[in-house]
């Protein structure tokens, strides 16, 4: 028994006389490590940091925020980067489109290598809200500054029909 005992001690990691500690990570830190700098990885991962450096809104929509102050709605809209001349307003019924479009085109040219090369960008997106009245779209007034579109809709209350007996 006391045998078997001092071969468990000599196991522990703490053990200053055991040579050979285990390094059960080593491996798979390693393969990690090479995963992660192999060439088609690199170029995957070099895109998603492209995806996220674009300062254009992505496809699944932008921040938009409705506020109601008895007079009027306010609906704001967080566009940074984007230009005036990219944003949409449609108003239908009691709907407001904001919608935003990025038309780009990237050539490249190389007259050395006689290489050309063309790249057309298109990203659209857009958010619509819904407000619980009809829009008159003649009140409607939008501004845009600072990478923010603000669109204040009047509340336009209805007549009162006064119910006969």
């Amino acid at each position: 028994m006391e045998r078997e005992g001092s071969m468990m001690s000599s196991m522990l990691p703490s053990d200053k006389n055991n040579s050979k500690k285990p390094e059960p990570f080593r491996e798979i830190v390693k393969t990690m490590n090479d995963f992660f700098a192999e060439k088609p990885v690199r170029g995957f991962l070099q895109s998603i940091d492209d995806f996220f450096k674009a300062p254009f809104p992505v496809a699944a929509g932008f921040p938009v925020e409705t506020v109601e102050t008895g007079k009027e709605y306010i609906i704001t809209a967080e566009l940074p980067g984007v230009k005036r001349e990219q944003i949409q307003l449609n108003i239908t019924g009691n709907l407001v489109t904001i919608s935003v479009e990025n038309n780009e085109l990237e050539t490249e040219e190389n007259e050395q290598t006689q290489v050309y090369r063309r790249k057309f960008f298109r990203q659209q997106s857009s958010r619509t809200i819904s407000l619980p009245h009809v829009i008159n779209e003649k009140m409607v007034k939008a501004s845009y500054r600072d990478g923010l579109l603000q669109i204040r809709i009047p509340q336009v209350k209805g007549k009162i029909i006064e119910i006969e007996e």
